[in-house]
């Protein structure tokens, strides 16, 4: 079963429909073999249920539609621009600004494609015209925008926190001090480089970064602020029991909805393009999160569980064996497969065998969150971002809707 679905993505079929044809044809196999009865099928019926049931779930559509009418008000060029206008002084101040952008906009959008997108439109023709160099600039703008897989309410955090059977509370409070020191090391990195060789990230223009004025520091709390306090009040209602997952999303659509109208920027088109991208990302998740149900029941229906948890108690060093095992595997799986395809796939044969070693799920599934954030960055995804340095981003459209296709939903 493994090696056939690995083969259907290589050729490049939909990673939802390649899931479910390999669990169709060999849950046919297992019928006429009597691996296993009919009645053993009917259970998908229970694991549907569950999925459309699950309230760790209902709150993607809602942080989807929040992350998507923030960015399409144009939330991240105001705190970009105003964030460059106080740092513009300093060498690498452009950077660390895309930097703290990125951050924030990663904890708004919660997906890596829109925040990579969203930050390379408007930083990085704004660093190569500051003459600074095309390699930092757009492993500035990788970096930041990947931010997105680490750092709550990432949708990321979510798909791993039901598919390793894991508190998405506890997940947030445990993914929080890893994104910062993410940040804190990004930060760093630019000083130091442009420390060491100014013409890396050489000091804006004197008439760019004047002196900052009360009116400045006024734009800077308005832009930068409230979507900040947005965030904060989404987090914190989450972490401190007030809310559960899907109303906290609530209150930050609610919230977004406020601050689109307090700035006069929701627009009717704007408004129907937000809800259609999150109805066909929602629709892409769902699918997938079908399909890969199936094909885990089929697996199990062959004890294919059972021959994963053979296979890892056979590594030495017990626990620590499986970690470091893990962890490559999904790094190099990385290389070529997706998030979604591994959170679908991968995690769900290794969660098991976690919890029989007795490993604890929180960490490791923080863990597994920011080997998949150095996914974003390794290649081939970060020939994405090399591509960009003519500052040419046009979302191309894509001939699926972009979580079915096992290749990005984005060309640059």
């Amino acid at each position: 079963m493994l090696t056939s679905l690995v083969a259907a993505l290589l050729a490049g079929y939909p990673v939802a429909f390649s899931l479910a044809a390999v669990a169709s044809a060999f849950g046919i196999l297992g019928l006429a073999t009597g691996a296993f009865d009919a009645p053993f099928l009917l259970a998908m019926l229970f694991r549907v249920q569950g999925i459309f049931g699950n309230d760790n779930l209902l709150a993607i559509p809602m942080l989807i539609f929040m992350g998507v009418l923030l960015e399409r008000t144009g939330i991240a060029e105001d705190i970009f621009r105003t964030l460059n206008r106080l740092s513009g002084g300093m060498a690498g101040g452009m950077a660390c600004a895309t930097i703290l952008v990125g951050a924030l906009l990663s904890s708004l959008t919660g997906f890596v494609s829109a925040s990579v997108i969203a930050i390379g439109l408007i930083a990085l023709p704004a660093m190569l015209h500051a003459k600074y160099d095309a390699k930092l600039a757009t492993g500035v703008v990788a970096a930041s925008g990947t931010l997105a897989q680490i750092l709550p309410p990432s949708l990321v955090l979510i798909v791993l926190a039901e598919q390793l059977e894991v508190s998405l509370r506890d997940i947030y409070r445990g993914a929080f001090v890893p994104g910062l020191l993410l940040i804190g090391g990004y930060l760093a990195y630019v000083l130091i480089a442009a420390w060491r060789n100014p013409t890396l990230a050489p000091v804006a223009a004197p008439a760019s970064h004047a002196e900052p004025s009360r009116s400045l520091w006024i734009d800077a709390l308005l832009s930068v602020g409230t979507p900040l306090a947005l965030v904060a009040i989404v987090l914190g209602s989450i972490a401190f029991g007030v809310s559960t997952p899907s109303e906290g999303g609530a209150i930050g659509v609610s919230g977004a909805l406020v601050l689109a109208l307090a700035r006069r920027r929701l627009t009717p088109p704007r408004l129907k393009e937000a809800m259609d991208v999150t109805g066909i990302l929602c629709a892409c998740i769902i699918f997938l999160l079908l399909g890969a149900s199936f094909f885990t029941l089929v697996f199990r229906g062959f004890d294919g569980h059972l021959w994963v948890e053979r296979l890892m108690s056979l590594l030495p060093a017990g626990q620590t064996g499986f970690i470091l095992l893990v962890n490559v595997a999904v790094f190099l799986l990385a290389f070529f497969l997706d998030f979604f395809e591994i959170a679908f796939i991968v995690l769900p044969l290794i969660g098991p065998v976690a919890h029989k070693l007795g490993v604890d799920m929180v960490w490791l599934t923080v863990l597994l969150a920011v080997n998949l954030q150095a996914s974003f960055l390794h290649l081939p995804r970060s020939t994405i971002c090399a591509a960009s340095r003519r500052a040419q981003f046009r979302p191309a459209r894509s001939t699926g809707a972009p979580c079915l296709s096992s290749s990005s939903s984005w060309r640059f």
